[in-house]
């Protein structure tokens, strides 16, 4: 077999370079198993005897410790196959092929390229040619072989890790906390520091309720949690650090902190890179999962309260940071808030007062790991309402009128796409012609043109049909979407859409549908105004810029305008009529309260407003003792006289108080003839109202 192997060897074969490719799958192979790498790196005595001088034999060893599994990380095996399809080798040495490779879709194009470069291939038991069908069927066999082997070696080795774990007797590593015993068993760590910091963080957890909280609580005393590093020779070394987020996480879903043996909680899986990725797995898909196999800092039943109040918590606060369905709650925007500052995905509060719920639109992204403060809170009402009226805006049917007359230009280019689609359905009728021309031709005898020209046409037919199939169906879909039936709706859906978005019967959460429809998100970004940039889903964008939100005294604020109505109706009434006339008007106070007298003289100290008495008597009005001063009577003679209308008085409180005009030079004089007569008590109640009346009026 040697004589026939070296038979092979030609010239062209010897002019170039002979590579050897030397691997072990570990590092730990390549120290221990030494004898297999004396075996690999003799087989350049080999290829020595073939022919090919010391000089022109290339060892490649870069590979060492590389797993043959897969071609990538293996910069060695990439090396040999550009060189081998460059035509730089003329043969490829190998102990074995499970030495190159265990992956046969790698083996196959090595094969592939070796036939094309005409290289050859040596392995302990002879020399190939992969050029040669007996030769490639043979080293075939052998890259399927060693695949294989790889599967048994894996199959052996994972059935017997499985078992040991179902046993609970598998040696996982520890987390910190824990550690095991000169007879292998786990117990807690002897160190109290640690375990002190371990407990602590439970007990902080189980009062806040929270793991943010508990993050803030240890970063707020400036304690520091343990760290085992994992490192080969140093697994007793200890680091104290800042406790953060994802550590407390880790910690709380960890059952070992229960006293439990667990394996097979995630899985490893390749993605289309090449590149490994875990992903967490259900626990009734884990392998293993024993409680009470060992001491623990907390019981099972403390563990399993402290999972559904992270998955509480989480379904609270956690899962609208990704883009959701349209759920309930007013707020509009829900899902589609991106943060205008770090650019995560906000997430949707709502504050609570008078009864009333206001959504307000939080990013915590920066807060979460260290818990600290949130990157930014917007208000959401404003922002709902300003996004809701630019949408009703972009609804409009002038704006679609406008689409409309652009719709022209786009059926212009519809048209001329038809046209090119013709043009090729033509081709192809064309090409089948020339196809059945052609076997029409041919000599029926001759089978074997007959037979391939016969396929060529069938060919052409087929592609002729898939041609004008989809020149049809791209021509009706234009139809239905240029046509006036279409129009129409669009139309009536613009006379619409306003009336639906304002009715206020619609549903919240059907304005999210429609709103999802039509925006893709929305960014928000708080400063000294409230800047809004929506970006629709037909890549148009819009920027609003909001006044900023006011603070909770300033809602409560009475408005100005109501503030000018009281200050007119001041002029002519005294404090309890204003409040009447602005209750039967509807008005109410700042913080939603009907209008009072005791309101009304509240809003006048505050915005310094005088009093209605305080204005008559800057326009010149006297008081009852100044005008007895004046008339040298008492002042129950000048209430009596104006009691007859002698005196021209107005009222000034509600309690009563009158103010008069000056009355003159000559003093008023009571008509002779007429009893003075002191009406009774119900003479004077209507009296006085009747007063108030004509005050008011």
């Amino acid at each position: 077999m040697t004589d026939l192997g070296a038979q092979k060897v030609t010239t062209r074969h010897l002019a170039r370079q002979a590579y050897l490719y030397v691997r072990q799958s570990s590092l730990r192979q390549v120290l221990e198993n030494q004898e297999s790498t004396k075996r690999q790196y003799a087989l350049r005595e080999r290829a020595a005897a073939l022919g090919w001088p010391l000089d022109h034999i290339v060892v490649i060893d870069q590979d060492q410790g590389e797993s043959g599994a897969s071609a990538v990380d293996r910069a060695g095996f990439a090396r040999l196959v550009s060189d081998v399809g460059l035509g730089r080798v003329g043969i490829v040495l190998g102990l074995e092929v499970s030495r190159l490779a265990r992956n046969n879709a790698d083996w196959h194009r090595l094969l592939e390229i070796c036939a094309v470069a005409d290289t050859l291939i040596l392995d302990e038991d002879g020399i190939y040619d992969p050029a040669h069908f007996n030769d490639r069927l043979l080293l075939g066999l052998k890259g399927t072989m060693s695949e294989a082997e790889l599967h048994v070696l894996r199959a052996r080795l994972r059935g017997g890790i499985l078992n040991k774990a179902r046993r609970g007797e598998l040696p996982c590593p520890l987390p910190v906390g824990f550690v095991r015993d000169v007879a292998g068993r786990v117990v807690l760590d002897p160190n109290a520091q640690v375990q002190q910091a371990v407990r602590l963080l439970f007990e902080t957890f189980r009062r806040t309720g929270s793991a943010s909280a508990t993050v803030r609580a240890f970063r707020s005393q400036g304690l520091c949690f343990p760290h085992r590093l994992r490192h080969p020779g140093r697994e007793e070394e200890l680091l104290w650090r800042e406790l953060g987020h994802d550590r407390t996480l880790w910690v709380l879903h960890n059952p070992r902190y229960a006293g439990a043996f667990f394996f097979g909680r995630t899985r490893q899986r390749r993605t289309h890179e090449g590149r490994g990725r875990c992903e967490n797995l259900p626990r009734p898909e884990w392998t293993a999962l024993l409680p009470g196999t060992h001491a623990g800092y907390i019981s099972w039943e403390e563990f399993e309260a402290n999972q559904q109040r992270l998955l509480d918590n989480a379904a609270a606060h956690g899962l609208d940071r990704r883009r959701s369905p349209p759920r309930e709650g007013k707020a509009l925007l829900q899902g589609l808030v991106l943060c205008g500052r770090c650019g995560e995905r906000m997430t949707v509060r709502y504050a609570h007062r008078a009864g009333l719920s206001y959504p307000q639109y939080v990013c915590q992204s920066a807060g979460r790991q260290p818990a600290a403060e949130k990157c930014q809170l917007v208000p959401g009402t404003a922002v709902d309402r300003a996004v809701g009226a630019l949408l009703v805006e972009a609804i409009a049917p002038q704006a679609l009128e406008m689409a409309l007359a652009v719709r022209a230009e786009v059926e212009d280019r519809l048209a001329e796409a038809d046209a090119l689609r013709r043009k090729q359905v033509e081709s192809a009728r064309y090409e089948a012609e020339l196809a059945r021309r052609r076997f029409l031709r041919v000599n029926p005898d001759n089978r074997l043109v007959a037979d391939a020209l016969e396929a060529e046409w069938n060919r052409c037919l087929r592609e002729l049909a898939a041609a004008h199939e989809q020149c049809e169906r791209q021509r009706a879909a234009d139809r239905e979407h240029l046509g006036e039936d279409r129009r129409a709706q669009v139309l009536a859906l613009a006379q619409d859409f306003p009336r639906l978005w304002e009715d206020p019967e619609t549903p919240v959460r059907e304005r999210k549908r429609m709103l999802r429809l039509l925006v893709e998100d929305v960014t928000l970004r708080r400063g000294e105004s409230i800047t809004v940039h929506v970006r629709f889903r037909a890549g148009q964008t819009r920027s609003l810029d909001l006044p900023p939100p006011l603070r909770g005294w300033q809602l409560r604020n009475t408005p100005p305008e109501l503030v000018n109505e009281i200050d007119r109706l001041l002029d002519e009434h005294d404090d309890l009529r204003v409040a009447h006339i602005l209750a039967e008007r509807g008005r109410s106070s700042g913080t939603g309260r009907p209008i009072t007298r005791y309101i009304v003289r509240w809003i006048r100290h505050a915005y310094g407003l005088k009093s209605h008495g305080e204005r008559l008597r800057s326009s010149g009005m006297l008081t009852c003792d100044e005008v007895a001063a004046i008339l040298q009577v008492a002042p129950s003679t000048v209430c009596e006289w104006r009691r007859q209308g002698l005196l021209r008085a107005h009222r000034a409180t509600a309690r009563g108080d009158f103010l008069y005009e000056h009355p003159g030079p000559t003093p008023p004089r009571r008509q002779r003839g007429r009893p003075r007569r002191v009406p009774n008590s119900t003479q004077k109640l209507t009296t006085h109202r009747t007063e108030e009346v004509q005050c008011a009026t």
